[in-house]
C-alpha cells in the first residue's frame, strides 16, 4: 500500500513539472526507486541542458536481463548478481577526475560495488536493523547505540507478566516478525550469498534458529504460551502495543521507524541491533550504475555528478519536507544515504531523533551478493522453512502436533525444488 501511495504521489508531481522549450539532451533511468522520479524531476528544473525520463519497475534487475531495450542509467536492487553485474560501465573515471571523491562514501558499501578490481555500482542508500521500545524504557538499556540479542532476551523475559496463567505482558517473541527471523540468522553468520544458485552456512542456521527457538520456550514458555498472546492482543499493531506497555520491544528497520507519525516517533526510542560490533544491513541495499550499452552522453555523467554531491542531498531531504512527504518516504532512496557526511550530519537536521543514535561506521556490514530472485526465494521458500522450524519440538520432549526437526524437509532440498519450477 505504501509503494502504491509513493509512486502515485510522486507521479502526480512529475506530471506537473514545467517543460522547457528547447529540446534538451534526454537521459533513461530505470529504477525500482519511486522516489527517483522526483529526483530526476528536481534536476530537470534545475537547468535546461538535459531532461532524464524516469521509468519504474517493480524489479529492476529482472527487466535488464528480460529486454533488449536500453537504459542509460540504472538505480535498484539486487544489481550485483551474476545475471546483471557486467550489464554496468566501469566507474572508477568518475572516482578519479575529482568529480566525486570516493573517500565520502562508506567504505564498505563502495567496495560492494567493486567487480575484478574496477568500480562498476556506486552505493546509493542502506537501512539499519533495530529494535523499538517506549522511551519510558530507555534507563533499561546499557548502550546508547546498540542492543544484542541477548539483551533483548534477558529485558523482554523480566518485562514478562502472567496472570491467571496466561501472558498478559510478553516482552519479545522472534516468531512476531518474518524479518526478525532472517536477521537474527544474518547476526548469527548464516551468511546466505549467491551461489548455485544459493549458499549459506548450513551450521550457523540451525544455531540461530536454535537459538531463536529457545528463546520463545525458555523466555516466553512456550510456542502455545506466546500464540495465545499474540491472537489475543495482536489485534493492535505493535506500535500501539508498545505504547499500552503491553510488550517491550517490536522489530523494525530504520525506514519503517522514521515514517512513523510524530506522535509515534516522539514516545519511542531505538537501539541498532548487533552481535559483536556487527550490524548486517538490509539486504535490498540500493545501488547506482550507467548501463553498458546505454548513451554515455553528457547528461547521464552530470546527472550522476549532480546526484551524489551532498548539497544536493540535503535539497532533496528538504523538498521531501517541504512536500510533506516524510510520513511516506525516509532519507535518500527510502534509506541512510551512502555519503557518509549526509547521514551523519545531514540527516540529524531532519531526523533530530538520529542525534547521538548513529553507530560507528565500521560495525556497518553491507549484505552478501544475491540473486536477482532473492526476495521471492526468501519469501516463499526461506521464511516458511525458519517458521516451521522455530515450531518444532524441544530436544527429547513430546509435544503435541510438533514435528521433530529430522522431519523437517531440508531447506536445500526446497531451493532446488523452488529453482527447477521457477526457472
Amino acid at each position: 500500500m505504501r509503494k502504491d501511495i509513493v509512486a502515485f504521489t510522486i507521479s502526480s508531481l512529475a506530471a506537473l513539472s514545467i517543460l522547457s522549450c528547447m529540446e534538451p539532451e534526454r537521459v533513461t533511468l530505470w529504477t525500482d526507486i519511486p522516489e527517483f522520479v522526483l529526483y530526476s524531476e528536481v534536476f530537470n528544473a534545475s537547468q535546461t541542458k538535459y531532461k532524464v525520463e524516469t521509468h519504474y519497475f517493480e524489479l529492476t534487475a529482472k527487466k535488464l536481463t528480460s529486454t533488449v531495450e536500453q537504459p542509460d542509467i540504472v538505480v535498484g536492487r539486487w544489481l550485483k548478481s551474476a545475471s546483471t553485474r557486467r550489464l554496468f560501465k566501469p566507474l572508477d573515471w568518475i572516482l578519479k577526475d575529482n568529480s566525486l571523491d570516493g573517500s565520502l562514501f562508506y567504505p564498505k558499501l563502495l567496495e560492494l560495488g567493486v567487480v575484478d578490481d574496477e568500480q562498476y555500482l556506486l552505493p546509493v542508500s542502506f537501512n539499519i536493523p533495530a529494535f523499538v521500545f517506549a522511551r519510558d524504557n530507555s534507563a533499561l538499556m546499557t548502550n546508547h547505540f546498540t542492543i544484542s540479542l541477548e539483551e533483548a532476551k534477558e529485558l523482554g523475559k523480566a518485562y514478562n507478566v502472567i496472570n491467571r496463567g496466561a501472558y498478559t505482558k510478553i516482552g519479545f517473541s522472534p516468531n512476531w516478525d518474518d524479518d526478525f527471523l532472517f536477521i537474527s540468522a544474518a547476526l548469527l553468520n548464516t551468511d546466505f550469498r549467491e551461489g548455485d544458485p544459493l549458499s549459506w552456512n548450513a551450521d550457523a542456521l540451525e544455531r540461530a534458529l536454535e537459538y531463536d527457538k529457545a528463546w520463545i520456550n525458555e523466555a516466553n514458555s512456550s510456542i502455545q504460551a506466546v500464540d495465545d498472546f499474540t491472537f489475543k492482543y495482536f489485534f493492535e499493531p505493535p506500535v500501539k502495543l508498545i505504547g499500552q506497555g503491553r510488550i517491550l520491544f517490536s522489530y523494525m528497520n530504520s525506514s519503517e521507524i522514521f515514517t512513523l507519525d510524530y506522535d509515534q516517533q516522539s514516545n519511542l526510542d531505538f537501539r541498532w541491533l548487533a552481535e559483536e560490533e556487527h550490524i548486517p544491513l538490509s539486504e535490498d541495499t540500493v545501488y547506482y550504475g550507467l548501463y553498458q550499452q546505454g548513451r554515455l552522453g553528457k547528461g547521464a555523467e552530470t546527472f550522476t555528478k549532480w546526484f551524489f554531491q551532498t548539497e544536493t542531498q540535503r535539497l532533496l531531504l528538504e523538498n521531501n519536507k517541504n512536500l510533506q512527504l516524510n510520513s511516506i518516504l525516509f532519507g535518500i532512496a527510502s534509506g541512510f544515504s551512502a555519503i557518509r557526511n549526509v547521514t551523519e550530519e545531514v540527516f540529524p537536521r531532519f531526523y533530530p531523533s538520529l542525534l547521538g543514535h548513529m553507530p560507528p561506521d565500521a560495525f556497518l556490514s553491507p549484505p552478501n551478493i544475491l540473486p536477482q530472485n532473492w526476495l521471492a526465494v526468501k519469501k516463499r521458500v526461506i521464511l516458511p522453512y525458519m517458521h516451521e522450524y522455530i515450531r518444532t519440538a524441544q530436544e527429547g520432549a513430546e509435544e503435541a502436533g510438533s514435528a521433530s526437526v529430522q522431519a523437517l524437509r531440508p531447506l536445500a532440498d526446497r531451493i532446488t525444488d523452488w529453482y527447477r519450477i521457477n526457472k
